[in-house]
């Protein structure tokens, strides 16, 4: 299709043809009467013009009275000039439509993540140890573009969204999104049964105590069941849910009785409702392994539920990963009390907040407390290989304007980095200059985040100090009475035996 034409040059044309057509004018009276003219033979001709068509080749199909000739010339020359300004007016709104970035860089990314990959997938059989890592990437515009957004960046494993998480009611799954899921699945290679980690909404709470709200939440997660279902994905990660103040057990009893009942409901299927641990904030379930044990063993069918292990969770926790003797006790922890067999997939992050702080706070790989060291723990795990391991670090950067944006880049060279880490003596100079790399570019979130911590570890120790002393001035202020009637006894007696002795 050619380039449009420029305002200036359209009514250059426009006038052109103008004084083109009043001279056909002149010359029509003279000629014979011929047939009346149509307004689509009218709009041919105008749409000839803006192309450059031979109009000799129109008047063999167009003829009409000399009278309404001239008439139709006239209002070919207003339409003309209308058309002039309703196509710069469409203009207009097509660049402020395409001006809104949802729309245009919707369609736009998709072709450009398509056709130019950030990295080149590297094939996980030419790595030491078949570690399948990549990131939660977006599945706006249907969730087929997830495919597209996970080879730009060159993972070999992803989650997304299967629906909008900040909204309850969304629009069925299309068939066209769910056949081309499938089909770019397929062809790039995916397996969508082990390396696809759809993420539950975050409204989601399957321990809501509340009938409404519990009723709620269970519809939302059972659609997304069977959105899995229908996209022929097997696993599901999800958050357990939050107390809300309730009794614990109680809570976690609700969550296994929502699983029981959408495994029910979907009865035949083999989609795995993976619960993910968490850092501990407030009335979250699922920050111990205990909680998610005590979930699990009141799940019916063992076989439909399973375990996503976040790191940056995992350290926030309380359970550390730093060393190799801290990771191999983490790992005989979670063995022991949940069993290894329920683990099935894997969220990369390292942590902004410092060890113990149950804060949920998720930090580039290597620039946090975390450090470089526990990620080539994880990598050099045997027992994990083959599981699906997502990154969900942050990608927002700063750009020219100081406007926020996504770098993807950031997914695709920490990708490159985790793989680097297969097989990497820890000890070499390679590794030991990656380190201290990493470190100080995230130094000073770190420190920040340090001083936060020591403020609250502060605070929190002269509130347990004065609860101390309220505690231990309350029991003194209890025995006093008792101690005053003692002295009172005694003074008694001791007046009894004064008396005695007189």
């Amino acid at each position: 299709m050619p380039p449009r034409q420029s305002l200036r040059t359209r009514r250059t044309v426009a006038e052109a043809n103008e004084t083109k057509s009043q001279s056909e004018v002149k010359a029509a009276a003279a000629a014979p009467k011929k047939t009346k003219t149509t307004a689509a033979a009218s709009r041919k001709a105008a749409t000839a013009q803006d192309s450059d068509v031979d109009e000799e080749e129109l008047d063999t199909k167009t003829e009409a009275p000399a009278k309404e000739d001239v008439k139709a010339s006239r209002n070919a020359r207003v339409t003309k000039r209308k058309a002039v300004v309703e196509d710069d007016d469409e203009e207009v709104v097509k660049a402020e439509k395409d001006s809104k970035p949802a729309k245009k860089s919707r369609t736009a990314k998709t072709k450009i993540e398509d056709i130019m990959p950030l990295a080149k997938r590297t094939a996980v059989s030419s790595l030491k140890q078949a570690m399948y890592i990549g990131a939660h990437v977006s599945g706006a515009g249907g969730v087929q573009n997830s495919v597209h957004n996970a080879v730009h960046i060159g993972a070999n494993a992803f989650a997304l969204f299967l629906k909008s998480q900040r909204k309850w009611d969304n629009p069925p799954l299309a068939a066209e999104a769910r056949d081309a899921f499938k089909g770019l699945s397929k062809e790039h290679g995916f397996d969508a049964h082990r390396h696809c980690v759809p993420h539950g909404s975050y409204l989601v709470n399957l321990a809501a105590a509340e009938k409404a709200k519990a009723d709620q939440a269970y519809n939302s997660f059972l659609d997304d069941l069977r959105r899995c279902d229908a996209l022929g994905i097997v696993l599901y990660n999800f958050h357990p849910g939050n107390t809300n103040g309730c009794d614990r057990a109680e809570a976690i009893s609700r969550i296994a009785g929502q699983l029981n009942k959408a495994h029910q409901a979907t009865e035949g299927s083999k989609v795995v409702t993976v619960l993910e641990n968490m850092a501990g904030q407030g009335n979250v379930i699922g920050c111990t392994f205990e909680d998610l044990r005590d979930i699990i063993a009141q799940v019916d069918d063992k076989s439909r539920v399973g375990v996503c292990i976040d790191t940056c969770h995992t350290f926030a926790a309380g359970y550390d990963l730093r060393t190799p003797e801290a990771f191999a006790e983490t790992v005989k922890a979670f063995d022991d009390v949940v069993g290894n067999k329920y683990l099935r997939a894997f969220h990369l992050n390292d942590s902004k907040a410092p060890f113990d702080s149950h804060r949920d706070l998720h930090a580039n790989i290597g620039t946090g407390f975390l450090g470089l060291r526990a990620f080539h723990n994880v990598m050099n795990h045997a027992p994990f290989q083959g599981l699906p391991m997502v990154l969900e670090t942050p990608i927002d950067r700063k750009g020219a304007d100081g406007k926020s944006v996504e770098d993807k880049q950031v997914w695709a060279d920490e990708i490159k980095l985790l793989e680097s880490l297969i097989g990497m003596d820890p000890e070499s100079d390679e590794f030991q200059a990656l380190d201290v790399k990493l470190q100080k570019q995230g130094e000073g979130e770190r420190s920040k985040l340090q001083a936060q911590a020591d403020k609250k570890g502060a605070k929190d120790a002269k509130k347990a100090e004065k609860a101390t002393k309220a505690k231990a001035g309350g029991a003194a202020k209890k025995k006093a009475p008792a101690k005053g009637r003692k002295k009172a006894a005694e003074s008694s007696d001791g007046e009894e035996d004064a008396s005695a002795s007189e």
